[in-house]
């Protein structure tokens, strides 16, 4: 019998909290909740479909994944300096119009490329400045450039497709054939940008910088780094990345269409959230944004397997995004304490 004065072990007073703790770190954990949500979903389309495991559709999963996983990877960046960017989709657009519009009206495709990836890197340049130099909100000036470059998509194109034939231009959706799967050259391009940036991030002043940016930049003011440029890089490279993702778009499907990739930033959004990095900025891995694409897109052709509506999906695709930052706020919070 325990005195009045004596304590009970935590154990006993909370036979929940070894299970708690070890929930709380595993979401803690930039890349273990994303990799048992995208196990669950494979698992679960698996077993209630039965087209999700044959090779085509995984081709196809690999294929989609291409696009928004290299938008994400862009979006990334900026979220860890606890920004957002809503119009990384109309970027890759604009893109694809200006590559596929140039080599339609008999410019050489080398240099149509060069083009569209420099129009993409400026449009990020311009939205780094405004946001790095003006310091406006991220919010504000993306949505505004969001509805701008549709615009002069549509104004460029005079609202028109055109269709893409250039080896160049499509390359990356060539590939090789594994095991009956195929898997493209943008695949490769993928992972090994993933890669390329992951050793940024974690091996680099560069990436040091972009985490303490976004965790908090007065600190890293009085640091000695300087917050305004490291912002503006951040842009920068993310809108490089942005007239990449156009570049495969044209070899995922070869025609380049003003109307395309409408739902791209939230889709990439998506991808970045829960995958585990935190929109507060500052917390997040290049492996988890990765993760977080295939789960995005998993779940798209899933759903689309098993007979589910279009809008539906867009349903399930926003529910995510505030669960994932819902979680994200929770355990940050409680992190604090």
């Amino acid at each position: 019998m325990r005195s009045p004065g004596t304590t009970r072990p935590a154990a006993e007073s909370e036979p929940g909290t070894a299970l708690r703790d070890t929930l709380r770190y595993a979401l803690r954990t930039p890349t273990i909740g994303p990799l048992a949500a995208l196990a669950v979903a494979v698992l679960v389309f698996s077993v209630t479909t039965d087209t999700f495991l044959a090779p085509e559709n995984l081709s196809v999963v690999l294929q989609q994944s291409i696009v928004i996983g290299t938008l994400a990877l862009g979006q990334s960046l900026i979220i860890l300096t606890a920004g957002i960017d809503l119009a990384n989709g109309a970027i890759a657009v604009l893109g694809t119009i200006v590559m596929a519009k140039l080599v339609f009206e008999g410019s050489n495709a080398a240099g149509a490329l060069l083009i569209g990836l420099a129009v993409a890197t400026f449009l990020g340049l311009v939205n780094g400045l405004l946001v790095a130099r003006l310091g406006l909100p991220p919010f504000i000036v993306t949505l505004g450039a969001l509805s701008v470059i549709y615009a002069v998509s549509r104004l460029y194109s005079d609202s028109r497709s055109y269709p893409v034939t250039n080896d160049l231009l499509v390359f990356w959706g060539n590939g090789v054939d594994l095991g009956g799967v195929l898997v493209t050259w943008g695949t490769f391009l993928l992972v090994g940008l993933y890669a390329f940036f992951w050793y940024v991030l974690t091996k680099t002043a560069w990436g040091r910088h972009i985490y303490a940016v976004g965790n908090a930049p007065e600190s890293a003011r009085l640091t000695g780094i300087n917050v305004p440029r490291t912002v503006l890089s951040v842009y920068i490279t993310a809108g490089l990345l942005y007239g990449v993702a156009a570049w495969q778009a044209l070899g995922r499907i070869p025609n380049a269409d003003p109307n395309a990739y409408q739902t791209a930033n939230l889709e990439s959004i998506t991808a970045v959230v829960i995958g585990g990095t935190s929109l507060f900025g500052g917390r997040g891995s290049v492996a988890g944004v990765l993760i977080g694409t295939l789960i995005v897109t998993v779940l798209r052709s899933g759903l689309t397997q098993a007979g589910i509506d279009s809008l539906y999906q867009d349903v399930a695709t926003g529910t995510l995004v505030i669960v994932a930052v819902g979680v994200d706020k929770v355990f940050r919070r409680g992190g604090t304490r």
